[in-house]
This record gives structure tokens, C-alpha cells and sequence, in this order.
């Protein structure tokens, strides 16, 4: 029989927490909601094998999907969990017990009864508090976070007043999961951002970790910026402000190349060289990220940017000296020029050529844990 609910946990480096988790949950469910507990884990450390010691004895369906290779972050691995769920509702939890276990059966009863799409554990309505939060520094950071994700989506966040939450529960059926793109933490912003659903809300305190350490870090800042500015622009955004620093960088040190007595046309060269490299590096940690893995290395990566952009430079060279040399315009604003013309181009060809994705999809591991029931690896697709 089908589970009503699929209580999905992503897990790094959580094995501390696993069995006061598992037996809340079991606690919280048991006599209330048909439920399964799906781990999505993606530790270094033996979070697996508790997963599997507990599971044993726990008296609810368990499941495991260790990814040796993960991608997409904590939104990737929901993401999995979702794909590897038939239950009529995926409840998303954190596996530090900051989620409460007992709000289980209330967020799948507030879904049924109002029939909505999704229902979010919300710390920022009346009766729900952040007091779990570490420091003034991530209060401040939660709160400023959920101001701008709100501010950049004014009509699907409308009813929702906490996007950063981890903890809700989805219909099933109400998400196309192809529409998708995870990255880093915010998978729930992600599902809203990308569909029209019906949200309703429900008050939780966010708690205190129970053992280990928080997860989050400035990386994950910046891969929510990028999550946003994908959602609200697409992948062309955050190329746009890589190009746009990278154009800055450019200039900045062709005029104290200039500056400093070097001829226009080595300070260009010397330029664009340095602005390539980094501009390659950011690209690579911040906009293509998600499809690194697309079967093409790193430095083949770095050939064919590096290439693209060295040929590119070379025509925007040749360019920029006969514009200097046969009109009144400056170096600096043909240059200038030169760039944003050259912008979409090299858009299209890394978009298309250096990061284009493959066909082919991803193979996980998923391994059922059932009480009485022989362990087995199966294979699964997860992409």
C-alpha cells in the first residue's frame, strides 16, 4: 500500500541525528498518516550505515538514495526524494530536528482539508518563530533574504510569507519536476518560483540543532543570489553580471595599463587575458554550475572558453584599432563598445558549446529498508 506522505530528509554528515530523528517521526506518525521516510544522503562520514542500523528496528517504512555523486545541492537531493516518491504528499524536512517532526500530521491535515498545493511551515506568521537561528547575523540574513525573494516575486510568494523555509509539504501532482533547476538550499523558492500554486501556511518554531553544525556558509549566499536572478531572468542574468564585471575589470586595467605608459593595444591584449581566465572561473562556480557534469573536463571547459575568447578578442582587437586609428572615438569607449556587442555571442556559444547538456541521465543508488524485508541496491533514475 502506497504511503499518503513521503517525509523526504536530505542529510550531510548527520549521523548524530538519526535515530532521535526516526523516532520522533515514527512518534509523530504512526497512529495519525500513513507515512515512509525517504533520506536523500549525500555524507562523507557513516550517516548511511546509521540510516540502515536504525531503520532495522523502526516500525515505518524507511528508504535510503545515497548519491556518491551528488548535484544540485540540498535542492537537488529533494528533488531526487520527489522523483523517488509515489505518495500522494512529499513533506521536505532538515535532518538537525530544527524541523519539528510533530508538525507532520498537521501540515498533511491542513493540505487535505484545504485542498491546496502546498502547505508551508511558516517561522514568520503569527505563533511561528526563528528563534532556533544561530546569531543576529543569520536572523538578519533569513529576514533580508525572504525581503528580497518576496520583493522579486510579488504575486506567487503573495501567500507565503517564508520562502527560505525547508520544511513544507507538496501535492504530488500538482509540480512538474522538468520545469525544475535545483541549486544550493532553497528548493521550496524554487517549486514556487516556477509554478502557480495554491499556498497555505502554518505557524512552527524554528528550533535548535540537535548535534553537528549548520551547513550553511557565504557560498550558499551567493548560489541563492544566482537561484534568484535565474528565477526572475534566467541563466542570461547571472552571465550578464559576470560579463558585466568582467567588461569593468577589463577597462579598469587597460586604463592603468595606459596609464602607466603601456601602447593601447598591449594594455588590451594584457586585459582581456587576465578578464577571460576569471571571467571563465566565475562562470564555472556561479552560472554553469549545475551542468559540470555534462560529461566534458574541466580544462576541455576551460580549451573551448578560452579559445572562443582569445578568437574573440582578437577580431575585437583588430576592430578596436581600426576604429581608433580611422575615427575620432577613444580607445576606451571603443572598447566599451566592442564588449556589449560581443556580449550575446559569447552567451550563445557557451550556453550551447562549452556547457551544453547531454542526453543521457544520471543513475543513483536507492536502497529499500523495510522492517523484516531483505536489504537490496536498486537501481533508480534520478535525473
Amino acid at each position: 500500500m502506497t504511503a499518503v506522505v513521503t517525509v523526504i530528509i536530505p542529510t550531510f554528515n548527520e549521523a548524530p541525528n538519526i535515530a532521535e530523528l526516526v523516532g520522533r517521526v515514527v512518534a509523530a506518525c504512526i497512529a495519525t498518516v500513513s507515512a515512509e521516510i525517504l533520506f536523500v544522503d549525500d555524507s562523507l562520514d557513516d550517516t548511511p550505515d546509521t540510516i540502515r542500523s536504525v531503520a532495522k528496528s523502526a516500525p515505518m517504512p524507511i528508504r535510503l538514495i545515497h548519491r556518491d555523486s551528488p548535484t544540485g545541492g540540498l535542492a537537488g537531493a529533494v528533488l531526487a526524494g520527489i522523483e523517488a516518491s509515489e505518495s500522494k504528499w512529499c513533506l521536505v524536512m532538515d535532518g538537525d530536528l530544527q524541523h519539528p517532526p510533530e508538525m507532520i500530521p498537521v501540515l498533511i491535515a491542513v493540505g487535505e482539508e484545504s485542498g491546496c498545493d502546498v502547505v508551508v511551515a511558516s517561522r514568520r506568521v503569527v505563533g511561528g518563530s526563528s528563534v532556533g537561528l544561530s546569531n543576529v547575523v543569520r536572523h538578519a540574513v533569513s529576514a533580508g533574504s525572504t525581503a528580497l525573494s518576496r520583493a522579486m516575486f510579488p504575486l506567487k510568494l503573495r501567500n507565503c510569507s517564508d520562502p527560505m523555509t525547508g520544511f513544507f509539504a507538496v501535492r504530488r501532482a500538482s509540480i512538474d519536476l522538468s520545469r525544475l533547476r535545483p541549486r544550493g538550499f532553497k528548493i521550496l523558492l524554487e517549486i514556487l518560483g516556477r509554478h502557480s500554486l495554491t499556498v497555505v501556511e502554518e505557524p512552527f518554531v524554528f528550533g535548535e540543532r540537535f548535534a553537528g553544525t549548520s551547513k550553511a556558509d557565504f557560498r550558499q549566499g551567493l548560489r541563492f543570489l544566482g537561484q534568484l536572478a535565474s528565477l526572475r531572468f534566467g541563466r542570461l542574468s547571472g552571465f550578464s553580471l559576470v560579463g558585466a564585471a568582467g567588461a569593468v575589470a577589463n577597462l579598469a586595467i587597460m586604463a592603468v595599463l595606459i596609464n602607466a605608459g603601456t601602447w593601447y593595444l598591449s594594455a588590451a591584449i594584457v586585459s582581456a587575458v587576465l578578464t577571460i581566465v576569471s571571467n571563465f572561473l566565475l562562470l564555472e562556480h556561479f552560472v554553469f554550475r549545475d551542468l559540470r557534469s555534462e560529461g566534458r573536463g574541466f580544462w576541455r571547459r576551460f580549451a573551448q572558453s578560452f579559445a572562443f575568447n582569445g578568437t574573440e578578442t582578437v577580431i575585437r582587437t583588430a576592430l578596436l584599432m581600426v576604429i581608433v586609428e580611422t575615427t575620432n572615438i577613444p580607445s576606451l569607449v571603443g572598447q566599451a563598445g566592442l564588449l556589449c556587442i560581443g556580449f550575446l555571442i559569447r552567451f550563445v556559444f557557451h550556453a550551447r558549446v562549452v556547457y551544453r547538456p547531454g542526453r543521457s541521465a544520471s543513475i543513483q543508488s536507492t536502497t529499500l529498508l523495510r522492517t523484516g524485508d531483505t536489504q537490496s541496491d536498486v537501481s533508480r533514475d534520478l535525473a
